[in-house]
């Protein structure tokens, strides 16, 4: 089991042991990469290098193929749409944040506001009328 520190983006494995993983043969591999599914990170001389995450997508695009039927492009679109509903999940995450900090903020200024009011005033019920008559001048 991975430890805290375990980085699921970091490309490890060569392309035999990525392919073993994934319960596919390498050429396998290959073809999707060259198709752009799943794209591995590269050394710096050009070899593919696979993390736990393009692993885990290799074994995704094996279930959608297999199990489902779906197409190579279908499951193209599928891949871009989970990743434009992750990335708009992130998006609504960080405006949550930033809309919760916003309302902290105002609260804030509100209090500020309440709490530099003189005490002096004397708040009347807007309901009743007064009437000020000055006094006979004598």
């Amino acid at each position: 089991m991975p430890g805290p520190a375990h980085d699921e983006d970091a490309p490890v494995y060569v392309i035999s042991i990525a392919a073993q993983l994934a319960g596919m043969h390498p050429q396998t591999l290959r073809s999707y990469d060259r198709l752009g599914l799943v794209t591995p990170g590269r050394t710096a001389g050009r070899g593919r290098r696979y993390s736990a995450r393009d692993v885990a997508l290799l074994r995704e695009v094996q279930r959608l193929s297999q199990e489902e039927g779906v197409n190579l492009e279908g499951i193209r679109q599928v891949l871009r749409l989970g990743a434009q509903v992750m990335a708009l999940q992130a998006q609504v995450r960080q405006l949550a944040e930033e809309l919760a900090k916003a309302r902290a903020d105002a609260a804030r200024q509100v209090a500020e506001a309440h709490a530099s009011h003189r005490r002096d005033l004397v708040p009347i019920d807007r309901g009743a009328v007064v009437v000020w008559r000055p006094l006979p001048r004598r």
